[in-house]
């Protein structure tokens, strides 16, 4: 079993827009969404397609993307 390889992703909720928004530079990978579970569901598909262009050696099956709120 691949050893896990965690992104954290940065959210701020944007009280005027109403949506959280989120960044990984690690990825990288950005995306808003009304919901905090939507925002990250984008953020972790984008993660999944970037994967290969940059982090090649990682398997995406140990991808873990996790929200760190600020």
């Amino acid at each position: 079993m691949p050893k896990p390889v965690i992104f954290t992703i940065s959210a701020v909720w944007d009280a005027e827009a109403l949506v959280w928004s989120g960044h990984c530079d690690d990825i990288p990978a950005a995306a808003d969404a009304p919901t905090l579970d939507e925002m990250m569901d984008k953020i972790s598909a984008m993660a999944l397609d970037l994967l290969p262009d940059n982090h090649p050696g990682i398997d995406p099956a140990s991808v873990f993307v996790q929200p760190r709120a600020e």
